[in-house]
């Protein structure tokens, strides 16, 4: 069922620990175990982000982590872009992005921001206004690409 998720948009101080373990526990499932890639993911940059929460009936099933410029890269950006395998199918990633961006520009006041976005999800962010920027590189051995949206 489509239901519209709810947005809770908190620094890292303000987040609840049950929060920060369902964060912690939907970025593993997806990022280490479905797309198979050891990697590490507490990075130390979770205390300098504002976290992106999307629940759905009290659930965490969607998230993105936000950095001011200069705090991750050169510009505003956003990472950790992640739903749960079988909510995709609603178009949660999209309200995602939309919200993220609309905090980007509320938080920092800043509308350049640039993303590592893996390879395959190219034409997701193209739809955000998202651009190509550079070479597709590895990242933790997935294939990305550097993009950024102006405005």
């Amino acid at each position: 069922m489509n239901t519209p998720l709810k947005f809770k948009i908190k620094p890292f101080q303000e987040l609840s620990i049950n929060e920060l373990y369902s964060i912690l526990q939907l970025r593993a499932e997806v990022f280490v175990v479905e797309q198979e890639c050891a990697y590490q993911d507490v990075d130390g940059k979770d205390k300098k982000a504002i976290h992106v929460v999307g629940l759905k009936n009290e659930k965490i099933i969607a998230y993105s982590r936000i950095f001011n410029a200069g705090d991750y890269f050169e510009n505003a950006s956003m990472g950790r872009i992640v739903v749960q395998k079988d909510e995709r199918k609603y178009g949660y990633g999209h309200d995602l992005v939309k919200v993220s961006i609309e905090a980007i520009r509320e938080h920092f006041k800043e509308s350049t921001i640039k993303i590592s976005a893996q390879t395959y999800l190219k034409d997701f962010y193209y739809s955000h206004g998202f651009h190509q920027t550079g070479n597709e590189y590895l990242e933790d051995g997935i294939p990305h690409i550097a993009m950024i949206k102006t405005n």
